[in-house]
């Protein structure tokens, strides 16, 4: 046994039982345990000098075999629970936020009063800035904590952000409020599809499918937040709304508490940990840069007009930067370094996608409040209501879509193709604007609006849980949330730009607005389908 420990402290997790030897993955967590799964159970060495190894627990099981959850990882339940739930924070709390922003200081439901222009570019900046702060947090699971650690961490902080928009008055509670929701939920999006990436093995054909069904999750809470944010908005006001947001994040938090436990030695491992002699530096450059963000806000380089564009630029630039790092790293190999270059048009193409999809809360947003009849048997819905049309089509197809995956097997479409078909399906769904473009008033039918949704709908499970996929199968060991932070980048970088497109939008040139964005969309598309075989080939074996 003691050379079973010298093994394990070196991270090579070989099990010795009996007349059985056979490698089993170990994860050092610090304190002198390691942790690793063998034979379906957990196993701890804590530094003794006798080596001794003892069970953590009897009743663990391995989650990358375990069918516990619909023929998923039981733990897979236990992060659609937490991230369902942040998601109702978050985009119950988004549905109103625009309304927030440009509603007039006075009246029976108050907001801040801020041009209609100015507000779509805050929500575009905001939301890239959410994506970008996944940067963030992958970067501290990857070297500081973990990417479970970090995700619980990260609710944590959204749970106050939305508390901060509840209770402070004001820009005071907008900037606080917003500041730790996108610091939060940054933290949150990268590694919880990183958890999930943990509980399969490389080549399980469950993957895509899990995502599927975790993708739905989020729809569901998307869905739930807005249609009562929006009943709280009308009948109590903006700040009750908020306090809806922060009660739900608290739902999701207690849940996953009480389940962490199903999620597996691996989701608590730091793969490449930052020696603690180099934390000081870490946390000094961060300083530097958030000095920096406030001096240009102070002294009128950054403003709420070009905040937008801004943030377009940060996320292009930190998008070159990050696959630079991870291309010329000496921790990857030649088989990963392929894999990350084939990531690099899709990386375009995801942006493309997110510029237009993510204009459902500023322009579709506009649109469904000024340019739609919302009367529904003589009821006029609240606004909000018309961004929960998406997440209903979500969780009615998105079971179909994961099917669909499972039953096709090895002859489903490859990645390239599927990101390909979704952004031409999301050009197509700007495209079907045109016919009510330029109108006058709240012409255009609801039913109108919904079905071109259902298009936007149909384009996002082309791409958007395909992409989660792609990430985790793709990424290096040595990079394994950061990875993830690369496919929210270009997310970030498409929702920045889709605040900046949104300045150009006016009812009297909505058709040009519409037909020129749509078909620039279907033409990147294209590209990628034209390129799809190249792509194919730098993966390397993952489809």
């Amino acid at each position: 046994m003691e050379g079973l420990a010298n093994l394990l402290q070196k991270g090579r997790g070989v099990l010795t039982t009996g007349h059985t030897t056979r490698p089993a993955p170990a994860t050092a967590t610090g304190g002198g345990r390691v942790h690793f799964w063998a034979h379906g159970r957990a196993y701890w060495h804590p530094g003794r000098s006798d080596g001794t190894v003892t069970p953590m627990s009897s009743t663990l099981t391995d989650p990358r075999t375990d069918r516990a959850f619909f023929g998923h990882p039981r733990g897979l339940a236990n992060l659609f629970g937490l991230e369902m739930w942040e998601r109702f924070s978050f985009y119950g709390m988004q549905a109103s936020l625009t309304l927030y922003l440009y509603y007039e200081t006075t009246g029976a439901n108050p907001g801040l009063g801020l041009p209609k222009a100015t507000a779509t570019s805050l929500i575009g900046a905001y939301g890239g800035l959410v994506y970008v702060s996944t940067i963030v947090g992958c970067w501290i699971a990857d070297r500081v904590l973990g990417a479970e650690r970090t995700l619980f961490a990260s609710a944590l902080l959204v749970m106050i952000g939305h508390l901060a928009l509840a209770v402070l008055p004001g820009f005071a509670g907008l900037g606080v409020g917003l500041a730790c929701v996108a610091l939060g939920s940054g933290g949150v999006k990268g590694n919880a599809s990183t958890v999930v990436g943990t509980l399969y093995s490389e080549h399980d054909e469950r993957r895509d499918a899990g995502f599927s069904l975790f993708y739905m999750g989020i729809n569901l809470g998307a869905l739930i937040g807005p249609l009562l944010t929006g009943l709280t908005r009308t009948t109590l006001g903006f700040h009750y709304a908020f306090g809806v947001a922060a009660l739900g994040m608290a739902a999701g938090l207690i849940q996953y508490t009480i389940g962490r436990r199903n999620l597996g030695a691996e989701a608590k491992t730091v793969p490449d940990p930052l020696p603690r002699s180099r934390w000081t530096t870490a946390a000094g450059a961060a300083g530097v840069v958030v000095t920096m963000a406030i001096l240009l806000v102070l002294t009128g380089v950054i403003t709420t007009a070009n905040l937008a564009n801004v943030v377009a630029l940060v996320c292009g630039v930190a998008a070159v930067a990050y696959f630079a790092v991870i291309l010329l790293s000496p921790k990857i190999t030649m088989v990963e370094r392929s894999r990350v270059v084939s990531f690099i048009p899709l990386f375009i193409t995801n942006a493309v996608f997110w510029s237009l999809y993510q204009q459902q809360f500023t322009v579709v947003e506009i649109y469904g409040n000024a340019r739609t009849d919302r009367n529904l048997f003589s009821w006029e819905i609240p606004t909000e209501w018309v961004t929960s049309f998406n997440p209903i089509f979500i969780i009615l197809l998105a079971p179909a879509f994961a099917l669909l995956w499972v039953k096709l097997g090895a002859r489903q479409p490859s990645t390239p193709i599927k990101f390909a078909l979704g952004t031409i399906v999301m050009g197509l769904a700007f495209l079907l604007f045109l016919p009510w473009a330029s109108g006058v008033g709240p012409t255009t039918p609801l039913l109108a609006l919904a079905a071109i949704l259902l298009v936007f709908t149909i384009a996002e499970l082309l791409i958007s849980p395909v992409g989660l996929s792609l990430a985790t199968k793709i990424s290096p060991r040595a990079f394994r949330s950061q990875t993830m932070a690369l496919l929210f980048l270009s997310v970030a970088l498409g929702t920045a730009m889709s605040g900046s497109l949104a300045g150009y939008y006016s009812s009297q040139h909505e058709a040009p607005y519409f037909g020129i964005l749509g078909v620039t969309a279907i033409a990147a598309g294209l590209i990628v389908l034209g390129l799809s075989p190249m792509i194919r080939r730098l993966m390397a074996g993952v489809q």
